[in-house]
């Protein structure tokens, strides 16, 4: 198996060479592209330095099965053609391709058999909240289906890449000591704030943020149910959290729900309010699953159900979700 990194430097980047090492994925060779910049630079892989090869339009991708691509959206649309023709499969993580018809969009406790069919070659990897939203929801789906979704994000600095945590880290330090704060990757400061707008907004007044959430989640479930999204950065280094207003076809106890959840590929549940047992991003950065709590009916609708969720978005949100992909097409030998 050789198996190409494209966008090695970033954090999504950097998680892949954890992944891939921490989950024995099988690899023959690796190789590693990046811009110009980046080339050069040597990272460590199973005991390995591997040097970056700058990506260009050649055919470095000739021999490669499976190519792991975050380096953002203008990149992943101008490189495509070139990763792809020679019959590599390119797992893209930007919002490049999410929507396009012909390629799939896949989170592999949700939908995998999807991605068996990619006309282009391209497996398109969701939005880190869409993923983490829609592991959740799957179970209690397969009981009963969701007709309607409300959501409120309260994602961490992480989402915005390394740069931006490096910001939050040193925006603390600075109010600390009184010094001016530096604000670069957030349109205000982020310490000690919480910022409602995730992404540019669209015309209806919601966020693309807000909007991927509700395309993304209809065409990964295959479902017509209605999606509202809130999107908030909040001042926590790393790990998204989201509040889920559900209402389902017919009612589901919360005994009923607990159950699906603690049966569901993913998902662990951590809700005991008594002994304030319930996710928290500060304990579960770094983790695979999608942790669940605060389940409990609506008090507004008989066919409500609202709970709590903690992930890791670098993780499951990303490089994790990718690499989960690649090994389902190896295990069904659909490469």
């Amino acid at each position: 198996m050789k198996v190409a990194i494209v966008g090695t430097s970033g954090a999504v980047g950097q998680e892949f060479l954890k992944v891939l090492e921490q989950r024995s994925f099988p690899i023959d060779e690796l190789l590693l592209f990046g811009s110009s910049r980046s080339a050069g630079t040597s990272y460590s892989f199973k005991g390995e330095k591997i040097t970056v090869k700058e990506l260009k339009h050649n055919d470095d991708f000739k021999d490669i099965d499976i190519a792991f691509v975050s380096a953002g959206a203008g990149i992943s649309k101008e490189f495509a053609e070139t990763i792809t023709k020679h019959g590599t499969v390119m797992i893209d993580n930007s919002s490049a391709f999410r929507m396009d018809n012909d390629v799939p969009l896949v989170v592999p406790e949700v939908n995998a058999a999807d991605a068996k069919v990619r006309p282009r070659n391209i497996i398109a990897n969701p939005n880190c909240t869409t993923i983490q939203l829609v592991v959740a929801l799957k179970p209690l789906n397969d009981f009963s289906p969701i007709q309607r979704i409300h959501v409120a994000t309260y994602q961490a600095a992480s989402g915005a890449g390394a740069a931006a945590m490096d910001e939050l880290m040193e925006q603390y330090k600075q109010v600390l000591n009184g010094e001016p704060v530096t604000v670069s990757k957030f349109a205000y400061q982020l310490a000690f704030n919480m910022i409602p707008q995730v992404d540019v907004f669209t015309e209806n007044g919601y966020t693309k943020e807000e909007m991927k959430m509700y395309n993304e989640t209809r065409k990964i479930m295959h479902t017509q149910a209605e999606v509202s999204a809130t999107c908030v950065r909040v001042p926590s280094l790393r790990a998204h959290s989201e509040a889920v207003w559900i209402e389902t076809q017919s009612p589901i106890s919360v005994e009923q729900a607990k159950a699906a959840f603690a049966k569901a590929e993913g998902v662990v549940v951590e809700d005991n309010p008594s002994e304030k047992v319930y996710p928290m991003p500060l304990f579960l950065s770094g983790k695979d699953p999608v942790y669940v709590g605060r389940i409990r009916k609506d008090l507004t609708n008989d066919n409500g159900l609202t709970f709590w969720s903690v992930s890791d978005q670098i993780r499951k949100g990303a490089a994790l979700n990718a690499v989960q992909i690649a090994e389902y097409l190896i295990r069904e030998k659909a490469l």
